[in-house]
């Protein structure tokens, strides 16, 4: 079976909702499913979350983050965490962790690296999105992030079954980018209940182009994919090149100021919100 025709193998399964996922996805998907219950309140959540050592450490660093600790008061505990934050960060948070989790059970090594390069990309994607939305536009900064963190779900889905098809991505990503990139993306973004407006930024990411100022949560999205220091593994080698870092992106003005301005005020909070969620 070609590279070609393994792709669309692992898109038709996908399609029909055939998923595979480690287990610990699954404990995981498990602990979303509870925090989306009309019926948690936030005590049950803060005892959810602390059920969960990844989550518990991702929601204390993301409430202590400049974006979040605004007061300048640290916390060091899961429920006053949990307290900040409310249960939509929360939910941004426990799918943070089901996406990085997908790379943990790889075996191939340079798989590994990938999957790791590919979540600290996501990490850089979503604090800039969460900053440059709140700046930008009048849109959902949190919504932002969370498409941040989501946008390359269908890359970690691909690197989580390349144990089972060795050689997957020898011949480069021209094929995955063409034919296995949205509809693997968008079968695992139904499958982790990610909703509509946040799939409809990523479609518009896939088929965008550049708008400055940016108008809409895809706009933002793809402005952040193209300033983030660290390129997608996944992406065309030319268009990383050309455009990852964004360094004649940032002297390009919005009104009266460059992009080099806002983002060197705002270095603090994307900054110390990319470190949390590497945590």
């Amino acid at each position: 079976m070609d590279r070609l025709e393994i792709f669309r193998n692992i898109a038709s399964q996908a399609g029909r909702g055939e998923l595979v996922f480690p287990a610990n996805v699954s404990a995981s998907l498990k602990l979303q499913k509870a925090l989306a219950d009309p019926e948690c309140h936030l005590e049950l959540a803060a005892k959810l979350v602390m059920a969960e050592p990844l989550v518990s450490a991702r929601t204390v660093a993301i409430a202590n983050s400049a974006a979040y600790n605004r007061s300048g008061g640290e916390i060091n505990n899961v429920r006053a965490a949990v307290m900040r934050l409310g249960f939509r960060t929360l939910n941004t948070i426990t799918t943070s962790v089901i996406v990085r989790q997908l790379g943990r059970t790889i075996n191939n090594p340079g798989m590994r690296i990938k999957s790791a390069q590919l979540w600290e990309h996501c990490a850089h994607v979503a604090a800039t999105a969460y900053v440059l939305t709140s700046k930008l536009t009048k849109a959902d900064p949190e919504t932002a992030m969370f498409a941040g963190i989501v946008h390359e779900v269908g890359g970690f889905y691909l690197l989580s079954r390349t144990d089972d098809f060795p050689g997957l991505l020898d011949g480069g990503t021209e094929d995955w980018m063409e034919y296995g990139e949205k509809m693997i993306g968008r079968a695992v973004l139904k499958k982790l209940g990610v909703p509509q407006p946040v799939v409809d930024a990523i479609e518009s990411l896939w088929h965008g182009v550049r708008v400055l100022p940016p108008q809409t949560i895809g706009d933002v999205l793809l402005l952040a994919k193209e300033l983030s220091p660290v390129p997608s593994p996944l992406q065309r080698t030319a268009v990383a090149e050309a455009g990852i870092g964004g360094e004649n992106l940032v002297d390009d003005y919005i009104g009266d100021r460059s992009l080099r301005e806002m983002l060197d005020d705002s270095e603090e909070q994307i900054r110390t919100l990319t470190a949390a969620l590497l945590v």
